[in-house]
């Protein structure tokens, strides 16, 4: 079995995780604060940003065909309605070192990182944000648009409302004196240890500083309930503005999907979370171009709710159930509801062991396979991630790469599973 002609295989990053030096960025202020929640800060990240030639030019070598990667909105525009012309420039090389190595370039407009100024002036949680962030789509494809074809305009969009229900999770098991730890269950990196109540009132005066608010409503933090319908809305004011300019332009974004499975008596709970995961998503997204699976794990739902990793399972550094299989329940489920063209945008595993990231990408990309042989539209597929990088919160600990990357030297070591992925997109598997 192998894929179609024309299917892509590549892998991704996110700008503030590879760049480095992303000072303008919300992300950036919360890393410098004395009672930050990072692990460490993200400095020169793996300096993407001045060896993006050189990374490129190893997935090309490698065979790989597709490289999905952010534009960072805080450098495009890093002060109210002041465009960056440089930056701009930047991101035209990275395009166009794509389009000289045979690399197809997806891009994402926003990879969680926002402007520090969009924060101090209200955030993920206020009304202007949605022109602000179709302004700067717009601009951007106006300047680069001849250069790309496919767009994500939000990474996982519902991760705000994940955090929410993750926050109220901890908050609960904190008063049942609970010492299950509840990070493995949202994808991304979080930090969430017992002085954590302590911190968040030290950082709440730090954050006044900032951002001039004690909660600053960054966009991976809980979220309210009309705060994610306004990222939807930005989503969708961010396509019209884009295609007002390129009505060619493929434009989607993704969402942060688990396989969510019930065990007797969890199913009702299984549709709710399955329910606040995706389904409520459709009136939005039903008329785009693609949408953008990403998924890493299952989670399964019992009747009080989401429980641990069985007993005995292999888990991953991020304390994610080690379940590849996952990715093929997620695209048949997304697929009933959702019959548009799919990109597989993310998916991976942070392991030491480059053999189990090899056995991990060989087993979900086999289910890929399946769903494309029943009629599927899956159009590509790209692994998290290109490097070993700044996994949020929990710093540099997470190795997820398909590249090694050494910290003191920026010395960069391709792994076994990068040449796994690339016999996988010239069929040699």
């Amino acid at each position: 079995m192998s894929f179609p002609k024309g299917f892509m295989i590549g892998a991704a990053t996110a700008a503030h995780q590879v760049e480095g030096n992303n000072t303008n960025s919300d992300y950036w202020a919360q890393e410098q604060m004395e009672f930050s929640s990072f692990a460490e800060p993200s400095g020169d990240a793996c300096d993407h940003y001045n060896r993006y030639e050189e990374d490129i030019r190893l997935m090309s070598e490698a065979g790989l065909t597709a490289y999905r990667f952010s534009i960072e909105w805080a450098r495009i525009e890093p002060k109210p309605g002041v465009y960056d012309e440089k930056e701009i420039e930047h991101y035209r090389k990275v395009l166009l070192c794509c389009r000289e190595n045979g690399i197809e370039p997806i891009v994402t407009m926003h990879h969680f990182s926002s402007p520090k100024w969009l924060i101090a002036e209200g955030g993920w949680e206020a009304e202007a944000t949605v022109g602000k962030f179709a302004a700067y789509c717009r601009y951007v494809v106006e300047k680069l648009g001849d250069l790309f074809t496919y767009v994500c305009t939000i990474n996982e969009a519902n991760m705000g409302i994940q955090i929410a229900a993750i926050s109220k999770m901890y908050m609960k098991m904190m008063q049942q004196k609970c010492t299950e730890s509840v990070e493995g269950r949202v994808q991304v990196g979080l930090n969430l240890e017992n002085p954590l109540m302590e911190r968040m009132k030290k950082q709440a005066a730090e954050n006044m500083k900032v951002f001039g608010t004690p909660q600053p409503q960054v966009f991976v933090g809980p979220r309210t309930e009309e705060g994610d319908l306004l990222v939807m809305r930005a989503h969708q004011a961010a396509k019209k503005a884009m295609k007002e300019v390129k009505p060619g332009l493929q434009v989607g974004l993704t969402l942060s999907l688990h396989d969510i499975q019930a065990v007797e008596g969890g199913e009702q709970e299984a549709l709710r979370e399955w329910d606040e995961e995706f389904l409520h998503y459709l009136p939005y997204i039903s008329d785009d171009d693609f949408f953008g699976v990403q998924n890493y794990s299952r989670t399964i739902m019992g009747p009080e709710g989401s429980l641990p990793v069985p007993e005995g399972n292999e888990t991953t550094q991020m304390g994610y159930e080690f379940y590849p299989k996952g990715l093929e329940h997620v695209i048949r489920t997304v697929h009933e509801k959702l019959p548009i063209p799919l990109i597989v945008t993310e998916n991976g595993v942070a392991a030491a062991d480059d053999s189990r990231r090899i056995a991990y990408i060989e087993e979900a990309l086999r289910g890929v396979e399946r769903c494309v042989s029943d009629g599927i539209p899956v159009k590509g597929y790209c692994y998290w991630s290109l490097l070993d990088n700044f996994e949020w919160q929990k710093g540099f600990s997470m190795t997820f790469g398909l590249i090694a990357v050494n910290r003191a030297t920026q010395e960069r070591t391709p792994k076994e599973s990068l040449r796994f992925l690339g016999n996988y997109a010239k069929n040699e598997v």
